[in-house]
């Protein structure tokens, strides 16, 4: 285990700099204010009615960098900040969490793909570690059903991994658009337009990490796995 134990070490602290990276951003390009004036809230309802999208309700929620889009209850789900503020990274991530909302009206495929798998990917987040943890333990002694558990628990662990890697053209897809449209619709100027990419770059990695975070701890368990059969 003090293999395990070094890879989560190590994915914790490239995490946690990416983490700490993006705050910094945000709080930086927070105090870049937009010349139009316009709140997060406005520029999301702006790009929602361009893209010809009337179903769709921009909402707030509590916290910081909670931001995201509901597609079962069609709302774009902006955290307080984001939503009353009238700046950079308040447009960055408003648009980009509307860019979600296009991929839902255009049946984007990868949008469609991470939402068919999503039921599958809540049970085996809350089954995998337990599972494998039992396994270990009881592959340790030998057992043939120790074997069995632990093959299991990979298998779920497999797909939260898959997940995090159908989740990376899906991020970049609704940044790359929130780009275009925030570029095109003369919704922000050049400066603002780069403080906005930067600020999306740094949300990007934070997936990116966790993604390969993800694989290197599934290759772990199946080296195990395979130098124990």
């Amino acid at each position: 285990m003090f293999g395990y134990y070094i890879i989560a070490g190590i994915i914790f602290l490239v995490s946690w700099y990416v983490s700490h990276k993006l705050k910094s951003k945000f709080k930086e390009y927070s105090k870049i204010h937009l010349q139009n004036g316009m709140s997060g809230k406005e520029i999301a309802e702006k790009m929602l009615a361009d893209n010809g999208i009337t179903d769709v309700q921009v909402i707030s929620v509590a916290g910081q960098l909670t931001d995201h889009y509901d597609p079962s209850k069609k709302t774009v789900n902006l955290s307080e900040p984001v939503y009353m503020q009238r700046n950079a990274a308040a447009a960055a991530v408003a648009a980009h969490e509307c860019g979600h909302a296009v991929q839902h009206a255009t049946a984007y495929s990868w949008l469609k793909l991470r939402s068919t798998i999503v039921p599958a990917v809540s049970v085996s987040s809350k089954l995998s570690n337990f599972v494998i943890m039992a396994g270990i333990i009881l592959f340790a002694t030998g057992s043939t059903f120790g074997t069995w558990i632990f093959g299991v628990g990979i298998l779920l662990f497999a797909v939260t991994t898959a997940f995090a890697f159908i989740t990376l053209p899906v991020e970049f897809d609704a940044s790359k658009r929130a780009l275009v449209w925030l570029e095109s619709s003369n919704m922000v100027t050049p400066q603002e337009h780069a403080g906005a990419k930067d600020a999306l770059k740094w949300a990007a990695r934070t997936y990116v990490v966790a993604a390969l975070g993800s694989l290197a701890t599934l290759l772990y368990f199946i080296s195990i796995f395979l130098g124990r059969r």
